[in-house]
């Protein structure tokens, strides 16, 4: 074989492998939903996913399953099956269910947790919020100070068990667990104690720990320390970034958004805003810049060049806007445009770059689920049980809405061309009939 021919067979070798490897990462992303808002973490559903644009109790339904007691998390999935936590109603017992994807059978149910005593949780909350996380051979799962835990997927023997971190949530857990290599990374911000800590997914084990290093304490009449649990607490879900060369990990908590090292727990920056707290959603990222809302009070959408070292509020916020902002839902990052609905639904789209206020309309409703994407459309799931499609482009253009019986807390998840759509009471298959 000749020279010419040699390097023609390699190049044709490197794109079939490079091919390969496209359609197995596409294969893979539309068989499994992860996390808490998609493989991406960002809401992003995988291209060539077929999806419905709009279902009612009696269209598109492929299977409509009861779910036990009360629970807000969102359902994950690998392969052919679906996982989500549970409680019952007063929080003392912390169930896994594991459901066929394809039939909606409930093929296990286990109780891991008892909690004797449980801590409050806001009526807009629940006992098992925090969303779940998976890969091929292992799921995790918390509920937050009560417990977390690791499942094998094939076996569903339980591999380790956690119940010794402390931390008050005050008005319940919210924060979703996320991986990074051999971390299980989860986050405490609660009214006595914020921290983040990552723990060793094999054993459990703690490998680093890091205390928030922004709190709010102010004096009270006595000169003496006085603390506010709302001002103290957090929902929010970390994301992992790669911003010129280092991997970072973003997490919001009460009053401040954080960088870490995600490996050792080092804070690499943080960006100050005193009088917020409750943030609740998952930051996004994207030409060169972080975007979060900074949560409830005075909640504002931050856009911050994540490039800074230290306390870098004044130098790296790029732009802010408090104009209908969400406190719940997390924010949609499409091309060159933020999308977002706030808790009473009013959906805005901005610039990314600039700030600039494109459109904001009332599409009705309340939201605490956040929405998703095709690239094209955008799904808006209330708590009312409506699910509003609309255009994801510069002019506002509602394409269908849905409604079922139930409302819906929990954000969605897909399965190949299939919504897994969660509600207040039950769990449904929506796919083309």
């Amino acid at each position: 074989m000749g020279y010419l021919h040699v390097k023609m067979f390699r190049c044709l070798t490197k794109h079939l492998v490079l091919a390969g490897l496209i359609f197995c990462v596409t294969t893979l992303g539309r068989a499994n939903w992860p996390q808490f808002r998609g493989p991406l973490g960002n809401g992003d559903i995988p291209n060539g996913t077929d999806l419905p644009l709009s279902w009612s109790e009696k269209k598109n339904v492929a299977w409509k399953i009861v779910l036990p007691g009360r629970a807000w998390s969102s359902p994950v999935i690998w392969g052919d099956k679906i996982w989500l936590t549970a409680a019952d109603e007063k929080g003392h017992k912390l169930t896994v269910l594991c459901v066929d994807a394809n039939s909606g059978r409930i093929v296990f149910k286990k109780q891991l947790f008892s909690v004797a005593e449980p801590q409050f949780a806001h009526k807009f909350n629940s006992y098992a919020s925090p969303t779940p996380v998976v890969e091929k051979d292992q799921v995790y799962l918390t509920w937050g100070s009560p417990g977390t835990a690791c499942l094998d997927t094939k076996t569903n023997k339980v591999l380790w068990t956690r119940d010794d971190f402390v931390c008050n949530h005050f008005r319940g857990a919210g924060s979703s667990p996320i991986l990074h290599k051999s971390l299980l990374i989860l986050t405490f911000d609660g009214a006595d104690h914020q921290f983040v800590a990552a723990l060793d997914k094999r054993t459990g084990k703690t490998v680093w720990r890091t205390r928030r290093s922004v709190d709010y304490q102010d004096l009270n009449t006595n000169g003496e320390p006085f603390r506010d649990g709302d001002l103290r607490k957090g929902y929010s879900t970390p994301h992992v970034i790669r911003h010129n060369g280092v991997t970072q990990l973003i997490s919001v908590g009460a009053m401040a958004g954080y960088a870490y090292d995600p490996m050792t727990g080092r804070e690499l920056w943080r960006i100050t805003e005193r009088g917020q707290h409750s943030a609740s959603t998952r930051p996004v990222y994207g030409h060169g810049m972080v975007f979060y809302p900074t949560g409830f009070a005075k909640g504002q959408l931050l856009a911050i060049d994540p490039g800074g070292r230290g306390d870098s509020t004044e130098t790296n916020v790029k732009w802010r806007t408090k104009r209908s902002v969400s406190n719940k839902p997390s924010v949609l990052l499409i091309g060159e445009h933020i999308f977002m609905i706030d808790d009473g639904g009013i959906a805005t789209c901005v610039e990314a770059k600039s700030g600039k206020i494109v459109w904001s309309e009332r599409v009705g409703g309340n939201y605490s689920a956040s929405p998703v994407t095709d690239g094209k459309r955008i799904f808006f799931f209330s708590e009312e049980g409506k699910t509003t499609a609309v255009a994801a482009r510069r002019k506002f253009e509602i394409l269908a809405e849905s409604q079922l019986d139930g409302g819906f807390m929990a954000s969605p998840a897909v399965h190949d061309s299939a919504w897994i759509l969660r509600t207040k009471t039950h769990l449904y298959r929506i796919e083309k009939r």
